[in-house]
């Protein structure tokens, strides 16, 4: 069964993303610029929900701009999608990792960093 292409299906789907784009930026910003969950929750959990909200808004951009699941034959493109996906999340959930470890393994006060600053250089 062929899916009927009309312009006005296209605007309707573009106007609905658009919106829904719009409304969860605005949920984003309020959350981060009026600090309205810093008295319940922690800066980690506030992390948790912009990245919900930022997930929330690829799936909308990807159903209603890409069209993802329009065409006739839209596994290819989904998995395509799932594989960018897997590796997006390697690459950021390990320089985060990464980032962290060398933190909590550098954490030194200002006077022993100098200290090894000078060590390491010969100073």
């Amino acid at each position: 069964m062929k899916k009927i292409n009309s312009p006005s299906r296209h605007i309707i789907s573009y106007s609905i993303g658009f919106l829904s784009s719009i409304i969860l930026t605005v949920i984003a910003y309020a959350v981060v610029v009026h600090d309205v969950f810093t008295d319940f929750w922690s800066p980690a959990a506030i992390a948790i929900i912009l990245a919900v909200l930022a997930s929330l808004q690829l799936v909308i951009q990807l159903l209603f701009f890409l069209h993802l699941g329009d065409e006739e034959k839209p596994r290819w493109k989904l998995l395509s999608f799932i594989f960018a996906f897997i590796i997006l999340g390697i690459v950021v959930f390990g320089s985060l990792w990464i980032m962290f470890d060398l933190n909590a393994r550098m954490m030194m006060s200002p006077e022993d960093m100098i200290k090894y600053m000078n060590r390491q250089t010969g100073l």
